[in-house]
C-alpha cells in the first residue's frame, strides 16, 4: 500500500511538472506574439511620422494646398488600413496642429482619463471627455461622458455636467450647478450657483444662482426648490428665494426695475446680494422669465 502511494504521489508531481512547462511555454509564446505586434505597430507608426511630417513640410512649399490635401487624404484614409484611436476629435486637433503650428487652434491639453486624472485629482470624469487649455475646476466635480469644456472656462465646486454637456470658451460656473445631458453654454455666459439647467437647453444667457432654467428659449421656469432642500437651506430661505425671483421674473418688470425694487423692498441678505450682484455684472443680459419683457 505505501508503495502505490509514494508511486501515486511521484506520478502527481510529474504532472504537475509537465503541466507547469506547458504553462510556461504558452505564456512564452504569448509573450512573443504580443512583441511581434508591438513591434509591428512601431515600424507602422514610425513610418506614418515620416510621411506625416513629409506632407507638412510639402504644404508648407507647395503652392497647390489641394494636392497636398489629397495626399493626406489617401495616407489617412487608404481602406487597406485601419487607425484606431482612443479619442477621434484630439487626434484630429493634433494633425490639424501639425499642418498649422502657429494657429491658434482650440484642441485639448487635457483628454482621457490618465491625463485629467493628473490634472484635476478631485473631479470624476467619464470617456470622451474633452478639458481646453487654461481651465479651472473646483473639488468633488463630476462631469461625465462626452462632454466638452472649452478654454478658459472656471467651474466651482461640486458640479455634476450630465453626458454630452458642452461649454464654449470663457464660460463660468459657480458651485452646487447642474447640467443635465446635452446642454450647450454659449461662450463669456455665467451661470450662477445652485442652478440647474434642464437637458438639452441651450444656453444664451447668463442663468442667476438658486433657479431651473429650461425651454426654448432658455427661461425661468421656478427655484432649484429641490437641490436648496438638499443642500441645507431652510423653508424660510427657500420662501425669501422665491419671493425675490418672483419680482424679477412674474411681476412684469423689466430687469433694471426688479433690481431696484428688490434692493429697496427685499430685506438684505447673502442670498439677496448674490442675487443682485450677479444681475449688476451679467455679461449677456439674464434669461428670460415667465414673460418676455426682460
Amino acid at each position: 500500500m505505501n508503495r502505490l502511494l509514494k508511486e501515486n504521489e511521484r506520478l502527481k508531481k510529474e504532472m504537475e511538472a509537465v503541466m507547469q512547462k506547458e504553462k510556461h511555454k504558452q505564456q512564452v509564446e504569448l509573450l512573443k506574439e504580443q512583441n511581434k505586434v508591438a513591434e509591428d505597430r512601431i515600424v507602422y507608426l514610425k513610418d506614418m511620422e515620416r510621411k506625416l511630417k513629409q506632407i507638412v513640410l510639402d504644404w508648407k512649399k507647395s503652392t497647390n494646398k489641394n494636392e497636398v490635401i489629397k495626399n493626406l487624404q489617401d495616407l489617412l484614409f487608404n481602406k487597406q488600413e485601419k487607425i484606431i484611436v482612443n479619442n477621434v476629435l484630439l487626434e484630429l486637433s493634433r494633425v490639424t496642429k501639425l499642418i498649422y503650428p502657429h494657429a491658434d487652434i482650440d484642441y485639448p491639453d487635457v483628454s482621457l482619463k490618465p491625463f485629467i486624472k493628473a490634472k484635476f485629482k478631485t473631479v470624476k470624469f467619464g470617456n470622451n471627455v474633452l478639458v481646453g487649455k487654461n481651465v479651472k475646476i473646483g473639488k468633488n466635480c463630476l462631469i461625465m461622458a462626452y462632454s466638452h469644456v472649452a478654454h478658459d472656462c472656471f467651474i466651482g465646486d461640486n458640479c455634476i455636467f450630465s453626458n454630452n454637456s458642452t461649454l464654449a470658451g470663457h464660460v463660468t460656473v459657480g458651485s452646487h450647478v447642474i447640467l443635465a445631458g446635452m446642454v450647450a453654454v454659449h461662450q463669456f455666459c455665467s451661470i450662477g450657483n445652485h442652478a440647474f439647467v434642464a437637458g438639452g437647453s441651450l444656453v444664451r444667457k447668463d442663468v442667476p444662482p438658486f433657479v431651473k432654467a429650461a425651454r426654448e428659449p432658455l427661461s425661468y421656469v421656478g427655484i432649484n426648490s429641490i437641490g436648496l432642500r438638499r443642500r441645507g437651506f431652510s423653508p424660510d430661505k427657500i420662501k425669501e428665494i422665491q419671493g425675490i425671483y418672483r419680482l424679477l421674473f412674474q411681476k412684469n418688470h423689466n430687469t433694471s426695475q426688479a433690481a431696484s425694487i428688490i434692493e429697496a423692498e427685499m430685506e438684505a441678505t447673502p442670498e439677496r446680494d448674490e442675487i443682485l450682484e450677479f444681475i449688476k455684472n451679467a455679461k449677456r443680459g439674464i434669461m428670460k422669465g415667465y414673460l418676455s419683457n426682460n
